[in-house]
């Protein structure tokens, strides 16, 4: 019945538009066999295209009509996932700005600590150099009254030397120095 359709209805329609053709010609009457011959030869010719390629043309279009069936799903499907794609990229850009805060926010807070680090070794390296300086000034004021109470007992030795040597004769000099020698050897 299918195939009845596809066929009488375009022929009905073909028949009825060269009917109105014929009937708006100049009164001229209308050559019922030429025209009979003329519909006859189209619906063999129709007739024979469609028993030698109907099957093609309609697998053709059918195949054809699948092909854009499924094309459209996948494009239906295509827009679908560009459409969460869109909500993805969305909610990532609202989100965007929270995320730069909390990125600042953890920059600040790595700064402060950063900062609190380096003024913490900055103090305790000031405390160390204070301390060493400290030590080294008590050295050298220690190396100092060293030196000058060798120096002051150099020149003390030298002028009790000189004192003695003006009191002293040769003989109590020489008992002085083995008196001394002995208690040096002794101890």
């Amino acid at each position: 019945m299918r195939r009845f359709k596809h066929v009488f209805l375009p022929f009905c329609l073909l028949l009825l538009s060269s009917t109105a053709a014929f009937a708006s010609s100049d009164g001229h009457d209308l050559p019922w066999g030429n025209f009979a011959f003329r519909i006859a030869n189209l619906a063999l010719f129709g007739g024979v295209i469609y028993y030698f390629f109907g099957k093609k043309i309609a697998a053709f279009f059918r195949g054809r009509s699948e092909s854009i069936a499924t094309e459209i799903s996948t494009l239906e499907q295509r827009k679908i996932d560009a459409q969460e794609q869109l909500a993805q990229v969305e909610a990532s850009i609202a989100s965007l700005d929270k995320e730069r805060s909390e990125i600042l926010a953890a920059y600040e807070r790595q700064g402060e600590s950063m900062k609190a680090e380096i003024i913490a070794n900055a103090e305790k390296s000031a405390r160390q150099i204070t301390e060493q300086a400290k030590v080294a000034a008590e050295n050298e004021i220690a190396q100092a009254v060293g030196a000058m109470r060798a120096q002051l007992a150099d020149e003390i030795i030298s002028a009790a030397e000189k004192a003695l040597s003006k009191k002293l004769t040769p003989a109590e000099q020489a008992k002085l120095v083995d008196k001394y020698l002995t208690r040096v050897v002794l101890n």
